[in-house]
């Protein structure tokens, strides 16, 4: 092998895992439909064959999309993201039986099954997929948009508010009527949020690093460096106040706080957007009564069973039915938790799969948060690394706030279990994710080229010269 050879960099390695790994995600998710079906049926359902071909087709154009324009990205992402949404799927045509069973029992029509709807959103989400990956060839170009993310997130925040296109559902007005459908545009805003966050950061982090008194072993920021911080701290009371919706306050202000202290090192931010944090929930408690609701059923779901509490109460029940190995799919009862397929689709797991399958799913999210992480370590640019730490910090804690809520660890929120829960918006938003998280990995494990050293700019040198003395004469060649 010659100098240049050497200096090539290494063929991508894991395309084939990626494929292996995506394809048994699609037979597992077979699996537990044909469970479902003979547990409710007694009989394979009739659709298995178009739905595993439905997820097969889907997630093989998701890999060669990976496959061609990012090779050297982390091969494990993508299964694991196949495999979440083939059981959501699952989960929800198995809710889908059981509203049916439900609605003939008390004589009622028959509602139309939501896991259809959901197929057709995870193909537009696995179109958005490869969009992004399509496009954003370059991620560090992203920072030329820092303030056009901004403004275009914070309009989409600012659209459920207007009094014609708005929607008001279960209480919380998140959703705009686009045609016959609801879209929730706190789902993209969230990702150009993070953007925002990541190339300001990146800007303004030399002068948010400085201090200007140490207190009790803490460095705290320049007093005119506070505004960032209070900015985002209102705009998450803003969202709170208008919306009443306490999960994504809380998604927007955590995720920037956190991407704050990656970005300068400085543990006072963390300090401070806990004070301001404690500060704005108890003001919120305190005013607001749907946010004293909450937290006065997560003390005590038991106060009100059949009311406030019905929907805690028989969430905590179905995961004390599934106990450690669960009911089995179709044989438990997970449609007596309202908005199971959305809200509470944890909870529906737990009972049918038990601790098990709970511990399985987490697992799952834990490894995706976990390569979104390394890929944040690994990236050479510093808007790559807040940006993939941002992407990561922002499903692990949706995660945990919607599992704490449903388990009773943590005031219930109302956030979409990514690619579990029912919803188009959620789940196009988070394959959107993905493919950012893709990208910003496939730069950070391709090989950086070879310094071109003396030695090797001779050895080509003496390589060309050869070539041009070997290179035989043609007729009437005087050269």
């Amino acid at each position: 092998m010659t100098r240049a050879d050497a200096a090539a960099p290494a063929a991508p390695t894991g395309r084939g895992t990626e494929l292996v790994l995506t394809t048994f995600a699609v037979l597992i998710a077979m699996l537990a439909y044909a469970a479902v079906g003979l547990a409710v049926d007694g009989r394979l359902p009739s659709g298995i064959v178009g739905y595993g071909l439905g997820l097969g087709v889907l997630f093989l154009a998701a890999h060669l999309v990976v496959r061609s324009v990012a090779p050297y990205a982390d091969p494990l992402l993508l299964p694991c993201v196949a495999l979440l949404n083939g059981l959501g799927l699952v989960v929800i045509r198995r809710l889908d039986f059981a509203a049916a069973e439900r609605a003939a029992q008390f004589g009622r029509s028959i509602p139309s099954g939501e896991a259809p709807r959901q197929l057709v959103w995870t193909a537009v989400g696995v179109l958005a997929f490869a969009a992004v990956l399509l496009l954003v060839r370059d991620h560090t170009r992203l920072q030329r948009y820092t303030y056009t993310a901004a403004a275009l997130g914070l309009v989409l925040l600012l659209l459920p508010a207007l009094p014609v296109l708005g929607q008001t559902i279960n209480g919380a007005r998140l959703w705009i009527r686009v045609g016959p459908m609801t879209v929730q545009p706190s789902e993209p805003a969230k990702l150009l949020l993070i953007l925002f966050f990541a190339g300001y950061l990146v800007a303004k982090r030399d002068v948010l690093s400085l201090a200007s008194r140490r207190v009790l072993g803490l460095d705290l920021p320049r007093g005119r460096d506070l505004g960032p911080v209070l900015l985002a701290w209102a705009a998450s009371l803003a969202v709170l106040i208008r919306g009443k919706d306490l999960g994504s306050s809380l998604l927007f202000f955590a995720i920037f706080v956190v991407m704050l202290y990656i970005a300068t090192e400085r543990t006072s931010w963390l300090v401070i957007g806990i004070g301001l944090f404690a500060g704005g929930a108890f003001t919120a408690y305190h005013l607001f009564a749907h946010v004293r609701r909450r937290v006065d059923t997560w003390l005590d779901p038991f106060a009100d069973p059949e009311r406030s509490g019905f929907q805690l109460v028989q969430s905590l029940f179905g995961f004390g039915t599934g106990g450690v190995t669960g009911t089995g799919l179709g044989e438990g009862r997970p449609g007596t938790v309202p908005f199971a397929s959305t809200d509470f689709i944890m909870a529906a797991i737990g009972e049918e799969l038990g601790l098990v399958g709970v511990m399985a799913v987490l697992l799952i999210f834990a490894l995706i948060v976990e390569r979104g992480l390394r890929a944040a370590l690994s990236c050479r640019d510093s808007f790559g690394k807040l940006l993939a730490a941002g992407l990561a910090f922002a499903l692990g804690l949706q995660v945990f706030v919607i599992v704490g809520g449903v388990t009773g660890l943590i005031p219930l929120t109302g956030v979409t279990l990514p690619w579990l829960s029912y919803g188009g918006s959620s789940i196009v938003a988070n394959w959107a994710l993905i493919a950012l998280l893709l990208r910003i990995s496939d730069a950070a494990r391709r090989p950086a080229p070879a310094p071109v050293t003396p030695e090797l700019a001779r050895a080509a040198l003496s390589s060309a010269e050869t070539q041009i003395v070997r290179r035989p004469k043609a007729e009437g060649d005087t050269r």
